[in-house]
C-alpha cells in the first residue's frame, strides 16, 4: 500500500508539468464520428442513395430509424461548431480518415463529437508518438446521443442538452484538468520489426501507422531475462485497454506473463487477457469481473448458518452487495497502476501455474508471451496486431503518456 501511495504521488508531481500553463482556446478540432448509415454507405460505394435504401431494408435493417440517428448526430455537430464560432474560435472538422498529425498539431482543443468509440479514435491520434512531439493538446468530448450511449468518456449529459455553456466555461478556463493514463505497448523480439496492424472498425487490413518508431537494443538485463535483443514501441497508445487473445473466441488461448519484472513466470489457459488502466475499469474490466445479485445469492446460500436472520437480511440486499462489489472494481483513471483481467481462467489439472496465480490484480508492468495459435494484441478495440506463437510484449504507464483531457463537474 505505501508503495502504491508513492507511485501515486510520484505520477501527481510529473503530470503537473504537462499540463498547459497558459491554456488559451483559439483553434478547435471536431473529429466527427461515422454514423451507422455512413458505415453503409462506405461499404456499397457503388449503389446510389435510393439502391443503398433498398438493399437495407431488403435485408431487414429500420432506415428510418437510421435516417434519423445520422440526421440528428449531424444537426449535433453543427450546433458543436456553431458553439465554438460563438466564443471567437476557428474550427476545423476531421473525420476518422482525414484524421492527421498536421490537423492535430493545429488545434489548440481536439473536439470528438459522437461516442466512447469517436473518443477513442481521437486519443489514439492524440498520442505524442503520433503527433511526433511532447506537446500535449488537450481534448473534450460531447455525447450526440445520450439517449442511445452512455458516453462514459464524454462530458456529463447535461452539455448534450447545452453545448454552449460547456464552451464558454472552457473558453473562460473554467475547468479542471485530468490526466488519464495510457498504456505504452513495447514489442520485444531479435530482429525489431512490427507486424502489420488492422483497423478492426473498417473491417479489413490497413495499415494504421502514420508515423514510425525505431527499433532499440535492449540492455543486458532485459535482453537475458526475456530472450530477446530488440524492442520497438507501437505507436498507439492504449486509453482504455490491451486485449490479448486467440481470434477465434472458442479457441483457448494460451499465455505466460511476468509480473513487474520478477522472476516468476506465470503459465494459464484461458478465453484471453485485458490489461485495463483507470479510464478502462468502467468499461471491458468491468464488464469482465462483475457480478450480479444471483451470484452473491448463491453464493450465501452455500454458507453454513445461510438460514440464520443474519444471513435472511443479507438475502434480502443481494442487488445493493453486487452493487458495492462492482463499484469496487473502479479506480481513478490517473491511477498510474495497471489492471489484469485473465477471462474465464482455466483452473483444473496443472492449470493455472503456479496454482497461485491470481486471475485478477493490480501490477506496474506486466510481460507476455503467446503460445497462441491465431492470435491478436487489440488496442482499445479498434487497432489489432498479430500475436502468435512466440511473440513478446511489454505494458507499460508513463506519465508523459498520459491523455490530457478537460473535467467540467
Amino acid at each position: 500500500m505505501l508503495k502504491t501511495k508513492q507511485l501515486l504521488t510520484k505520477f501527481a508531481k510529473e503530470y503537473s508539468s504537462f499540463a498547459p500553463t497558459n491554456f488559451k482556446l483559439k483553434r478547435a478540432l471536431v473529429v466527427t464520428k461515422l454514423s451507422r448509415y455512413e458505415v453503409e454507405q462506405l461499404r456499397h460505394p457503388e449503389l446510389s442513395r435510393e439502391q443503398l435504401d433498398q438493399k437495407l431494408r431488403d435485408r431487414g435493417t429500420d432506415v428510418e430509424m437510421l435516417l434519423y440517428l445520422h440526421n440528428l448526430h449531424k444537426d449535433f455537430e453543427r450546433q458543436i461548431v456553431q458553439s465554438f464560432q460563438n466564443v471567437g474560435c476557428e474550427v476545423k472538422m476531421s473525420s476518422r480518415s482525414s484524421l492527421s498529425k498536421d490537423v492535430m498539431s493545429w488545434a489548440d482543443v481536439i473536439v470528438p463529437v459522437g461516442g466512447d468509440g469517436t473518443f477513442l479514435l481521437s486519443a489514439n491520434r492524440a498520442s505524442p508518438l503520433f503527433a511526433l512531439s511532447q506537446q500535449k493538446t488537450p481534448i473534450v468530448g460531447f455525447n450526440s446521443d445520450p439517449k442511445h450511449s452512455e458516453g462514459r468518456l464524454m462530458l456529463p449529459k447535461q452539455y448534450s442538452e447545452n453545448p454552449a455553456e460547456a464552451v464558454e466555461r472552457i473558453k473562460n478556463g473554467d475547468f479542471k484538468w485530468v490526466h488519464r493514463s495510457r498504456i505504452r505497448t513495447t514489442l520485444l523480439g531479435n530482429n525489431g520489426m512490427i507486424p502489420e496492424s488492422t483497423d478492426l472498425f473498417r473491417h479489413t487490413a490497413v495499415k494504421m501507422e502514420q508515423v514510425t518508431t525505431s527499433p532499440e537494443v535492449l540492455d543486458d538485463n532485459m535482453a537475458s531475462k526475456y530472450k530477446a535483443k530488440m524492442k520497438r514501441v507501437l505507436p498507439y497508445l492504449a486509453l482504455n485497454e490491451v486485449f490479448i487473445g486467440e481470434h477465434l473466441s472458442a479457441r483457448v488461448s494460451h499465455l505466460q506473463l511476468v509480473l513487474n519484472h520478477q522472476d516468476l513466470v506465470n503459465k494459464t489457459k484461458c478465453s484471453g487477457l485485458c490489461v485495463s488502466t483507470g479510464t478502462g475499469s468502467t468499461s471491458w474490466h468491468t464488464s469482465i469481473n462483475r457480478i450480479t445479485g444471483c451470484d452473491v445469492e448463491d453464493l450465501l446460500r452455500t454458507l453454513p448458518n445461510a438460514d440464520t436472520p443474519d444471513m435472511q437480511k443479507l438475502l434480502e440486499n443481494v442487488e445493493e452487495i453486487a452493487q458495492v462489489y462492482n463499484q469496487g472494481l473502479l479506480f481513478a483513471p490517473d491511477d498510474p497502476r495497471l489492471c489484469y483481467s485473465i477471462r474465464e481462467q482455466i483452473c483444473v489439472g496443472v492449470w493455472p501455474s503456479p496454482k497461485t496465480f491470481k486471475s485478477r490484480d493490480f501490477v506496474e508492468k506486466v510481460f507476455i508471451k503467446s503460445h497462441c495459435i491465431d492470435a491478436n494484441l487489440v488496442i482499445d478495440g479498434s487497432i489489432s496486431y498479430p500475436f502468435n506463437d512466440g511473440a513478446k510484449v511489454l505494458l507499460e504507464v508513463y506519465p508523459e503518456d498520459a491523455l490530457l483531457t478537460i473535467n467540467l463537474d
